[in-house]
């Protein structure tokens, strides 16, 4: 008996927090909006939706330490390396079909790529 009261407390579910709950109630919710409803799934399916969700699975201490969120974010976000990233990829990501049918519009995309070119 006592081999299953130490196999339950050794568990994540028996670890987690009311924080952690909500936390990944949160992730899944935006995976949800990123799936089903289609805003930004760019954004919230990698980032914000499994990054919240790995995250806050207790007893993983996949955030902490030597884990694998946390060397991703010592080598990009500690480096300055993910939104230079991010930013180059938004501005490969551009559609020119509204450029090409005003071309007035021109300015903006040369002030998009000013910024990039600047935060690089």
């Amino acid at each position: 008996m006592s081999q299953l009261v130490a196999l339950w407390q050794s568990s994540g579910i028996f670890q987690i927090s009311i924080p952690q709950v909500a936390m990944i109630l949160i992730g899944l919710f935006l995976l949800y909006l990123a799936i089903a409803r289609r805003f930004e799934p760019l954004l919230l399916i990698p980032n914000l939706g499994f990054g919240g969700i790995l995250s806050n699975i207790p007893g993983v201490d996949i955030a902490v330490g030597d884990g694998v969120l946390a060397q991703f974010a010592a080598m990009g976000l500690d480096t300055g390396i993910f939104p230079l990233l991010v930013f180059m990829g938004i501005g490969a990501m551009t559609d020119f079909g509204p450029l090409l049918a005003n071309p007035r519009t021109m300015l903006l995309g040369a002030a998009a790529q000013f910024g990039i070119f600047s935060t690089l």
